[in-house]
């Protein structure tokens, strides 16, 4: 899926050309993936990284930087020289939650960041445990509001996309539900696949399998439309939920100030090397969706959720742990 927008832009600093702009790249990039190796950002930027290398003709290396939710390697970047020669891929914690989250982040994204591409995306499900009463967004909202607060929903930490998610939903649906946090996603879905918690809004590439085997059950997906594998699970939209889209996603961005024409290229190479087949299947088997944006509409995106989630944030009091 793609987003439209125009070719580039970037929250602030100079836009233009320059001497350096026109000879880029004449060396290697540093993409910085702030989490550890081996996990889902890491994946999908290893994935770019090796098409835009074929690209540009210069190797782009992937730098693990994990720490502090994101935040540490994301600071790195913006601090970094605004050349192209430094990157980072970031996502809706990195560069929209966190800045609601931490009392002292280290940088602000619409003031330290240039978006350069919307890569991709991964949906979350509505889940619940099969011993719940409900097969439908309409049966689990009129069940909670006839048993206000005797329904708990797991999440996977304090400040967490599911947690956030829950809040949303809550405020939203106007029901009273219990937050059970947990420290990650795998005990969360323990206790769910046993029942000690009822509901859980969780990345569909954790719950998927359980799905499929009728341990749990898979009421609605956050995503924009429709999932082609998942076909006969409606959105939130659909279920009565206007505006509810809430997808993990993920995006390059390079420090505020990089000149406009090497936000350009980057912006075309990544939106063509994240939409090639070869990447699209590595990703697919990972839970991912390819959802692009350029530099422009990225920009917007990221703006209307540092908005829509700081609202989420303020209300819910949610805090990191």
């Amino acid at each position: 899926m793609a987003v439209a927008g125009l070719a580039a832009g970037v929250f602030s600093g100079p836009l233009g050309s320059s001497a350096a702009a026109q000879a880029w790249p004449s060396k290697p990039i540093r993409l910085v993936v702030p989490y550890p190796a081996g996990g889902p950002t890491d994946i999908l930027g290893r994935v770019i990284a090796q098409r835009l290398s074929e690209a540009l003709g210069q190797p782009v290396t992937v730098d693990n930087r994990p720490g502090a939710s994101g935040n540490l390697g994301s600071d790195l970047v913006a601090k970094a020289a605004p050349d192209g020669y430094t990157l980072v891929l970031g996502n809706n914690a990195t560069h929209a939650t966190n800045e609601s989250l931490f009392p002292n982040m280290p940088y602000q994204t619409l003031r330290d960041f240039a978006p350069v591409a919307l890569v991709a995306s991964v949906t979350n499900m509505v889940t619940v445990h099969p011993s719940l009463p409900v097969r439908s967004m309409a049966e689990l909202v009129a069940h909670a509001k006839a048993n206000p607060g005797k329904l708990n929903y797991g999440s996977t930490g304090n400040g967490s996309a599911a947690h956030l998610i829950g809040e949303l939903f809550k405020t939203t649906a106007g029901v009273d539900i219990v937050h059970v946090p947990y420290r990650g996603s795998a005990p969360a879905v323990t206790d769910l696949l046993a029942g000690q918690v009822q509901v859980m809004f969780a990345t569909l590439p954790t719950v998927l399998p359980h799905v499929q085997d009728n341990k749990l059950r898979g009421l609605a997906v956050t995503a924009p439309a429709r999932l082609a594998s998942q076909a006969g699970v409606p959105t939130l939209v659909e279920s009565g939920f206007p505006g509810f889209v809430a997808d993990a996603w993920f995006g390059l961005l390079a420090p505020a100030g990089t000149p406009v024409d090497i936000v350009t290229r980057l912006s075309q190479e990544t939106v063509k090397a994240a939409q090639a087949e070869e990447s699209r299947r590595t990703l697919a088997a990972q839970g991912f969706e390819v959802t692009t944006a350029s530099a422009v509409a990225f920009g917007d995106h990221i703006r209307a959720e540092i908005a829509k989630w700081a609202k989420v944030i303020r209300d819910s009091g949610a805090k990191i742990d």
